[in-house]
């Protein structure tokens, strides 16, 4: 608990009568490797705080290939915003890559958050376009780059993900098949 309030007190201060009314809204989740933290088609009534592990938000295309979107590591949040905030389905997964350790908010204990804390929709505000600044800086510049400059600029910028996700999810993150990692790795080592 003390990594998710080190992590809140960077977006605001809170109280202590506050964290521990945040702490009492948590439940521990276990998932392992493989497992759904949201699966598609279905509407995301929870909010997880990513402890340990490594998750994949990923999609089938209409051919049916399927294509990793984003990974989420430690210290992140993980939701759907479309469902959390509107009640849609997700087209997305949220799957475990890793055994994963995370703390889990019901919606309704989410809402109830922001109706008593002073301040929580802000904090929450920021944290939200924090992860989203994160997440175009490490999707943006992959449109024009060659599928080499990619990979580098993945192990530059994430080399604590490269070698604790699979080969085939890190492919179809950077937008090339398996083998062709496979090729780019040998001309790099």
């Amino acid at each position: 608990m003390d990594e998710f309030f080190a992590y809140l007190l960077q977006f605001g201060s809170l109280n202590p009568q506050q964290l521990a009314l945040i702490a009492s809204k948590t439940t521990p989740l276990v998932l392992s490797k493989d497992a759904y933290f949201l699966e598609a088609g279905h509407v995301s009534r929870r909010v997880g705080f990513l402890l340990e592990g490594v998750l994949r938000i990923c999609y089938y295309s209409k051919q049916g290939d399927e294509i990793t979107r984003n990974f989420i590591d430690e210290m992140h949040l993980t939701t759907d915003l479309r469902g959390l905030e509107y009640g849609l389905a997700s087209p997305e997964y949220v799957q475990a890559v890793t055994d994963c350790r995370l703390l889990v908010f019901a919606k309704h204990d989410w809402d109830e958050l922001a109706h008593t804390i002073v301040g929580w929709s802000e904090m929450v505000h920021k944290m939200t376009s924090k992860h989203l600044r994160e997440k175009l800086a490490r999707i943006s510049p992959m449109v024009s780059q060659d599928a080499t400059t990619r990979y580098q600029e993945f192990l530059d910028n994430y080399p604590q993900l490269a070698n604790r996700i699979p080969l085939s999810y890190l492919a179809s993150f950077l937008g090339i098949t398996p083998s062709s990692l496979s090729r780019i790795r040998k001309n790099i080592r």
